[in-house]
């Protein structure tokens, strides 16, 4: 049974190419489903949000453990309604009618399978599963229309498990301001940011000064910027932060739309961001040469993570 992966996949996925359109997104043949081999970044989490929401419409949803290890909290969600779905940085919530809240942060490993109904044998490594009923919008637009019900199976997440609403402002309280959420705190962001003498690679990283924000990102983010990754963050003006958020709402909310981080600029690649081959997306993450003076690609350990950036186009 073909399935689609959203989270962490399997190589064998990622060779097969005959993945299914969600019931979600068969009125929008574009829609393009994201299949990483790291941990998801912010923009992937909002758009998992979205298309749970759109996929499982307003019929109650049948929601089951066959791991076991959310057995009960399964138990109290099935034949509930989702009222809606939120993302903040990589963490996902999930309201149910009765009140109650879903938290999954997908971690390193964490995956997202979507399958049509319904679905494949259950697996004691699936701790969650969400059977929607078939009356999801059926789209980008919404068409409303009745189609085949989605099974959603999670697997592998860091955390998984329901909340009240005053443990979910918690967890918010302690993350930095998203560039994908609606009126983030950037000022906060901004003010925090500056007056760190960490590296500035480092304090990209910090979920909680700014939400969402991961490996690649930084990468590229930092090179579109022309800043050395180990440029301490205040020796940055204000003019360079408000540059550098920017271009990260920018560059979300293009991975938001099409599923994939997409930072080089079409004029240089020659196509759009929709039409771009997997070796043209990316300026310096993961790539032996500079994509866009050819210098060799440098390499610096920064919050205990690797660092691709280009020592021509970045100069310390």
């Amino acid at each position: 049974m073909a399935s689609s992966v959203i989270g962490m996949v399997e190589n064998s996925t990622v060779r097969d190419a005959r993945f299914r359109t969600p019931c979600c997104a068969r009125a929008c043949p574009r829609t393009i489903w994201a299949r990483l081999s790291r941990m998801p970044e912010g923009h992937i989490i909002h758009r998992l949000a979205r298309h749970i929401r759109r996929s499982l419409g307003d019929d109650p949803v049948a929601v089951s453990s066959p791991q076991g290890r959310f057995a009960d909290s399964a138990a109290l969600l099935s034949g509930q309604r989702v009222t809606r779905t939120e993302a903040w940085g990589k963490d996902l919530f999930v309201h149910w009618e009765g009140g109650e809240i879903l938290h999954v942060h997908l971690g390193l490993i964490g995956k997202f399978r979507l399958s049509p109904a319904p679905g494949p044998d259950p697996r004691d490594t699936i701790r969650l599963r969400l059977e929607g009923t078939g009356s999801g919008e059926g789209g980008e637009g919404g068409t409303g229309s009745v189609v085949e019900g989605d099974v959603w199976d999670l697997t592998g997440p860091m955390i998984c498990r329901l909340i009240t609403p005053a443990e979910q402002r918690a967890v918010t309280d302690r993350l930095g301001a998203d560039p994908l959420r609606r009126n983030p705190d950037v000022e906060a962001a901004r003010t925090r940011f500056l007056a760190t003498k960490r590296p500035v690679a480092a304090v990209l990283l910090d979920q909680r000064i700014i939400a969402g924000i991961g490996n690649v990102y930084r990468a590229e983010l930092l090179f579109r910027a022309e800043i050395h990754p180990e440029l301490p963050a205040n020796e940055l003006s204000e003019a360079d932060f408000d540059s550098l958020w920017d271009d990260t709402v920018k560059l979300m909310r293009i991975g938001t739309r099409l599923g994939n981080i997409i930072t080089t600029e079409p004029d240089e690649v020659g196509r759009s961001p929709g039409r771009m081959k997997a070796d043209d997306r990316l300026y310096v993450y993961k790539r032996q040469h500079c994509r866009r003076c050819g210098s060799d690609i440098a390499i610096a350990e920064v919050a205990g993570r690797n660092c691709y950036f280009c020592p021509t186009c970045q100069p310390r």
